[in-house]
Protein backbone atom coordinates (compact mmCIF):
# COMPACT_ATOMS: atom_id res chain seq x y z
CA UNK A 1 0.00 0.00 0.00
CA UNK A 2 1.36 3.70 -0.74
CA UNK A 3 1.99 5.51 2.53
CA UNK A 4 1.00 8.81 0.65
CA UNK A 5 -1.93 7.19 -0.20
CA UNK A 6 -3.04 5.61 3.27
CA UNK A 7 -2.22 9.13 4.74
CA UNK A 8 -3.95 11.18 2.23
CA UNK A 9 -6.70 8.67 3.12
CA UNK A 10 -6.87 8.68 6.73
CA UNK A 11 -6.72 12.29 7.00
CA UNK A 12 -9.67 12.83 4.60
CA UNK A 13 -11.69 10.33 6.78
CA UNK A 14 -10.78 12.74 9.61
CA UNK A 15 -11.47 16.08 7.90
CA UNK A 16 -14.98 14.66 6.89
CA UNK A 17 -15.83 12.83 9.86
CA UNK A 18 -17.12 9.59 8.26
CA UNK A 19 -16.02 7.08 5.75
CA UNK A 20 -18.76 7.68 3.70
CA UNK A 21 -18.41 11.36 3.33
CA UNK A 22 -14.45 10.80 2.59
CA UNK A 23 -15.21 8.55 -0.09
CA UNK A 24 -17.47 10.80 -1.82
CA UNK A 25 -14.35 13.44 -1.28
CA UNK A 26 -11.91 10.77 -2.76
CA UNK A 27 -14.07 9.02 -5.26
CA UNK A 28 -13.35 5.73 -3.79
CA UNK A 29 -16.04 3.40 -2.44
CA UNK A 30 -16.74 3.08 1.41
CA UNK A 31 -14.68 -0.47 1.61
CA UNK A 32 -11.76 0.85 -0.08
CA UNK A 33 -11.48 3.89 2.28
CA UNK A 34 -12.22 1.26 5.43
CA UNK A 35 -9.72 -0.78 4.15
CA UNK A 36 -6.81 1.72 3.55
CA UNK A 37 -7.11 2.56 7.12
CA UNK A 38 -7.29 -0.59 8.51
CA UNK A 39 -4.19 -1.31 6.41
CA UNK A 40 -2.49 1.74 8.23
CA UNK A 41 -3.32 0.55 11.98
CA UNK A 42 -2.16 -2.94 11.38
CA UNK A 43 0.96 -1.40 9.64
CA UNK A 44 1.83 1.12 12.56
CA UNK A 45 0.09 -1.05 15.53
CA UNK A 46 -1.74 1.23 16.83
CA UNK A 47 -5.42 2.45 16.37
CA UNK A 48 -6.30 5.83 15.16
CA UNK A 49 -10.30 5.95 15.23
CA UNK A 50 -12.34 5.49 17.98
CA UNK A 51 -15.39 3.97 16.12
CA UNK A 52 -18.95 4.15 16.86
CA UNK A 53 -22.25 4.05 15.60
CA UNK A 54 -22.74 7.53 15.56
CA UNK A 55 -19.40 8.98 15.17
CA UNK A 56 -15.96 8.74 14.30
CA UNK A 57 -13.13 10.62 17.02
CA UNK A 58 -9.16 10.04 17.36
CA UNK A 59 -7.81 8.10 19.51
CA UNK A 60 -4.32 9.92 21.07
CA UNK A 61 -1.91 8.55 18.68
CA UNK A 62 -4.77 9.40 16.26
CA UNK A 63 -4.33 12.79 16.98
CA UNK A 64 -0.51 12.79 17.23
CA UNK A 65 -0.66 11.11 13.46
CA UNK A 66 -2.93 13.20 12.23
CA UNK A 67 -1.09 16.57 12.66
CA UNK A 68 2.00 14.99 11.06
CA UNK A 69 0.30 13.90 8.14
CA UNK A 70 -1.31 17.13 7.96
CA UNK A 71 2.38 18.92 7.63
CA UNK A 72 3.57 16.22 5.08
CA UNK A 73 0.34 16.47 3.10
CA UNK A 74 -0.05 20.50 3.49
CA UNK A 75 3.62 20.47 2.59
CA UNK A 76 3.04 18.72 -0.63
CA UNK A 77 -0.44 20.60 -1.46
CA UNK A 78 2.51 23.73 -1.09
CA UNK A 79 4.96 22.34 -3.23
CA UNK A 80 2.70 22.06 -6.31
CA UNK A 81 0.80 25.12 -5.50
CA UNK A 82 4.50 26.62 -6.47
CA UNK A 83 5.22 24.86 -8.83
CA UNK A 84 1.80 25.25 -10.60
CA UNK A 85 1.79 29.01 -10.09
CA UNK A 86 4.32 29.31 -12.69
CA UNK A 87 2.30 27.56 -14.92
CA UNK A 88 -0.86 29.59 -13.89
CA UNK A 89 -3.26 26.69 -14.33
CA UNK A 90 -6.25 26.59 -11.66
CA UNK A 91 -6.48 22.97 -10.85
CA UNK A 92 -7.59 21.24 -7.07
CA UNK A 93 -9.66 21.26 -4.24
CA UNK A 94 -10.45 24.91 -3.35
CA UNK A 95 -12.08 24.90 0.14
CA UNK A 96 -14.17 27.85 0.69
CA UNK A 97 -16.17 29.44 3.79
CA UNK A 98 -18.85 32.14 3.99
CA UNK A 99 -22.06 33.28 5.68
CA UNK A 100 -24.84 31.21 4.99
CA UNK A 101 -27.42 34.19 3.86
CA UNK A 102 -24.45 36.11 1.73
CA UNK A 103 -23.32 32.77 0.60
CA UNK A 104 -27.01 31.55 -0.97
CA UNK A 105 -28.23 34.91 -1.96
CA UNK A 106 -24.95 36.28 -3.76
CA UNK A 107 -22.53 33.65 -4.39
CA UNK A 108 -24.73 30.58 -5.08
CA UNK A 109 -25.39 32.01 -9.02
CA UNK A 110 -21.66 32.25 -9.55
CA UNK A 111 -20.31 28.82 -8.95
CA UNK A 112 -21.18 27.43 -12.43
CA UNK A 113 -19.40 30.57 -14.28
CA UNK A 114 -16.39 30.09 -12.08
CA UNK A 115 -16.82 26.06 -12.70
CA UNK A 116 -16.97 26.67 -16.10
CA UNK A 117 -14.02 28.95 -16.33
CA UNK A 118 -11.90 26.82 -14.52
CA UNK A 119 -13.04 23.13 -14.92
CA UNK A 120 -9.90 21.94 -13.33
CA UNK A 121 -10.70 23.39 -9.94
CA UNK A 122 -13.04 20.91 -7.88
CA UNK A 123 -14.74 23.30 -5.22
CA UNK A 124 -15.86 22.77 -1.41
CA UNK A 125 -18.11 25.55 -0.27
CA UNK A 126 -19.30 25.68 3.84
CA UNK A 127 -21.61 27.97 5.03
CA UNK A 128 -21.07 29.17 7.84
CA UNK A 129 -21.76 32.07 10.42
CA UNK A 130 -19.36 31.92 12.78
CA UNK A 131 -15.95 32.90 11.86
CA UNK A 132 -13.72 30.12 10.93
CA UNK A 133 -9.67 29.44 11.61
CA UNK A 134 -8.17 28.99 7.83
CA UNK A 135 -5.19 27.37 9.09
CA UNK A 136 -6.46 25.16 11.78
CA UNK A 137 -9.91 23.92 9.76
CA UNK A 138 -7.91 23.83 6.45
CA UNK A 139 -9.61 26.53 4.72
CA UNK A 140 -8.35 28.30 1.51
CA UNK A 141 -10.68 31.77 1.62
CA UNK A 142 -13.36 32.61 3.57
CA UNK A 143 -15.81 35.48 2.47
CA UNK A 144 -15.82 37.64 5.53
CA UNK A 145 -18.37 40.97 6.43
CA UNK A 146 -16.77 42.95 8.80
CA UNK A 147 -15.86 46.60 9.03
CA UNK A 148 -12.03 45.74 8.97
CA UNK A 149 -10.68 42.79 7.96
CA UNK A 150 -8.01 40.60 9.96
CA UNK A 151 -5.16 41.81 10.45
CA UNK A 152 -2.65 38.57 10.07
CA UNK A 153 -4.52 37.39 7.01
CA UNK A 154 -4.32 38.80 3.62
CA UNK A 155 -7.54 40.15 1.90
CA UNK A 156 -9.40 41.35 -0.81
CA UNK A 157 -12.43 44.31 -0.81
CA UNK A 158 -15.28 42.74 -3.06
CA UNK A 159 -17.28 44.85 -2.52
CA UNK A 160 -19.72 46.67 0.74
CA UNK A 161 -23.15 46.73 2.74
CA UNK A 162 -24.42 48.54 5.53
CA UNK A 163 -26.57 47.59 8.29
CA UNK A 164 -29.83 49.10 8.81
CA UNK A 165 -32.63 49.20 11.66
CA UNK A 166 -35.90 48.10 10.31
CA UNK A 167 -39.55 46.81 11.23
CA UNK A 168 -42.62 45.44 9.45
CA UNK A 169 -45.18 48.50 9.19
CA UNK A 170 -47.89 46.49 10.92
CA UNK A 171 -45.49 46.41 14.34
CA UNK A 172 -44.96 49.85 13.69
CA UNK A 173 -48.62 50.13 13.94
CA UNK A 174 -48.96 48.36 16.72
CA UNK A 175 -45.70 49.17 18.95
CA UNK A 176 -45.41 53.00 17.44
CA UNK A 177 -42.45 54.17 15.37
CA UNK A 178 -39.08 54.60 17.30
CA UNK A 179 -37.45 58.32 16.94
CA UNK A 180 -34.53 58.04 18.46
CA UNK A 181 -31.71 55.07 19.29
CA UNK A 182 -32.59 55.80 23.28
CA UNK A 183 -36.39 54.32 21.92
CA UNK A 184 -35.34 50.98 21.27
CA UNK A 185 -35.43 50.41 25.31
CA UNK A 186 -39.15 50.11 25.13
CA UNK A 187 -39.85 47.89 21.20
CA UNK A 188 -39.27 44.39 21.10
CA UNK A 189 -35.90 43.61 19.60
CA UNK A 190 -34.64 40.60 17.94
CA UNK A 191 -30.54 40.46 17.57
CA UNK A 192 -27.82 38.50 16.22
CA UNK A 193 -25.99 36.31 18.08
CA UNK A 194 -22.96 36.81 16.25
CA UNK A 195 -23.07 40.62 15.95
CA UNK A 196 -19.69 42.29 16.88
CA UNK A 197 -21.08 44.72 18.80
CA UNK A 198 -23.14 42.44 21.31
CA UNK A 199 -25.98 44.41 22.18
CA UNK A 200 -24.83 47.62 22.18
CA UNK A 201 -25.97 49.59 18.91
CA UNK A 202 -23.75 52.25 17.46
CA UNK A 203 -24.93 55.13 15.57
CA UNK A 204 -23.84 58.16 13.70
CA UNK A 205 -26.92 60.82 14.15
CA UNK A 206 -27.57 64.85 13.27
CA UNK A 207 -26.10 65.35 17.07
CA UNK A 208 -22.61 62.98 16.25
CA UNK A 209 -22.36 59.40 17.49
CA UNK A 210 -25.03 57.76 20.00
CA UNK A 211 -24.89 54.42 21.69
CA UNK A 212 -27.58 52.47 22.83
CA UNK A 213 -27.86 48.86 24.81
CA UNK A 214 -30.54 46.76 23.31
CA UNK A 215 -32.93 44.32 25.70
CA UNK A 216 -33.63 42.05 22.82
CA UNK A 217 -36.15 39.37 23.86
CA UNK A 218 -34.29 36.76 21.34
CA UNK A 219 -30.82 36.26 19.94
CA UNK A 220 -30.19 34.12 16.96
CA UNK A 221 -27.08 33.36 15.36
CA UNK A 222 -28.77 32.85 11.62
CA UNK A 223 -29.95 36.60 10.03
CA UNK A 224 -32.84 34.88 8.15
CA UNK A 225 -34.34 33.94 11.23
CA UNK A 226 -34.16 37.69 12.07
CA UNK A 227 -36.05 38.67 9.34
CA UNK A 228 -38.44 36.64 9.12
CA UNK A 229 -39.47 37.12 12.73
CA UNK A 230 -39.20 40.65 11.65
CA UNK A 231 -41.45 40.15 8.50
CA UNK A 232 -43.94 38.05 11.17
CA UNK A 233 -44.58 41.63 12.91
CA UNK A 234 -42.80 40.47 15.92
CA UNK A 235 -40.04 43.40 16.60
CA UNK A 236 -37.68 45.27 15.40
CA UNK A 237 -34.22 43.71 14.09
CA UNK A 238 -30.76 45.30 12.92
CA UNK A 239 -29.56 43.30 9.86
CA UNK A 240 -27.44 44.59 6.78
CA UNK A 241 -29.45 45.52 3.77
CA UNK A 242 -28.04 42.91 1.06
CA UNK A 243 -30.77 40.35 3.56
CA UNK A 244 -33.22 43.10 4.10
CA UNK A 245 -33.44 45.41 0.87
CA UNK A 246 -35.73 43.72 -1.52
CA UNK A 247 -38.00 43.26 1.45
CA UNK A 248 -37.48 47.35 2.19
CA UNK A 249 -38.08 47.62 -1.78
CA UNK A 250 -41.35 46.18 -1.63
CA UNK A 251 -42.16 48.40 1.80
CA UNK A 252 -42.78 44.85 3.71
CA UNK A 253 -40.33 45.99 5.83
CA UNK A 254 -39.55 49.79 6.95
CA UNK A 255 -36.20 51.34 7.49
CA UNK A 256 -36.25 53.26 10.81
CA UNK A 257 -34.48 56.27 11.63
CA UNK A 258 -32.30 56.53 8.61
CA UNK A 259 -30.77 59.58 9.87
CA UNK A 260 -29.02 57.46 12.52
CA UNK A 261 -26.70 55.90 10.64
CA UNK A 262 -25.48 52.71 11.56
CA UNK A 263 -21.85 51.18 10.53
CA UNK A 264 -20.99 50.65 6.86
CA UNK A 265 -19.39 46.74 6.59
CA UNK A 266 -16.55 45.66 4.01
CA UNK A 267 -17.51 42.43 2.13
CA UNK A 268 -13.80 40.29 1.60
CA UNK A 269 -12.01 37.16 0.43
CA UNK A 270 -9.68 36.44 2.97
CA UNK A 271 -6.85 34.04 2.89
CA UNK A 272 -3.73 32.88 4.81
CA UNK A 273 -0.86 34.42 2.72
CA UNK A 274 0.42 36.51 0.05
CA UNK A 275 3.36 34.01 -0.27
CA UNK A 276 3.14 31.19 -3.15
CA UNK A 277 -0.67 32.41 -3.52
CA UNK A 278 -1.97 29.02 -5.32
CA UNK A 279 -3.44 29.55 -8.73
CA UNK A 280 -7.03 28.39 -7.38
CA UNK A 281 -6.74 30.84 -4.55
CA UNK A 282 -5.97 33.91 -7.43
CA UNK A 283 -8.80 32.88 -9.64
CA UNK A 284 -11.51 32.70 -7.21
CA UNK A 285 -10.20 36.00 -5.45
CA UNK A 286 -10.31 38.22 -9.01
CA UNK A 287 -13.62 36.40 -10.24
CA UNK A 288 -15.60 37.46 -7.12
CA UNK A 289 -13.79 40.74 -7.24
CA UNK A 290 -14.85 41.41 -10.92
CA UNK A 291 -18.15 39.79 -10.47
CA UNK A 292 -19.08 41.67 -7.19
CA UNK A 293 -17.37 45.08 -7.36
CA UNK A 294 -19.35 47.92 -7.70
CA UNK A 295 -22.02 46.07 -6.97
CA UNK A 296 -22.74 47.91 -3.53
CA UNK A 297 -25.58 45.47 -1.83
CA UNK A 298 -27.07 48.30 -0.38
Amino acid sequence: MDRFLEMHTFSAVVDAGSFIKAADTLGFSKAAVSRYVGELEARLGVRLLHRTTRRLSLTEEGEVFYARCRELLNGVEEAEAELSSRSGAARGLLRVNAPVTFGISHLASLWSAFHELHPQVRLDVTLSDRVVDLIEEGYDVAIRIATLPASTLISKRLTGTRMVLCASPAYLKAHGTPLHPADLAEHSVIAYSYWSMGDEWHFDGPKGHVSVRVNPYMHTNNGDTCRVMALAHQGIIMQPTFLVGDDLAAGTLVELMPEFRSIELGIYAIYPSRKHVAPKVRALVDFLAQRLSGKRLV
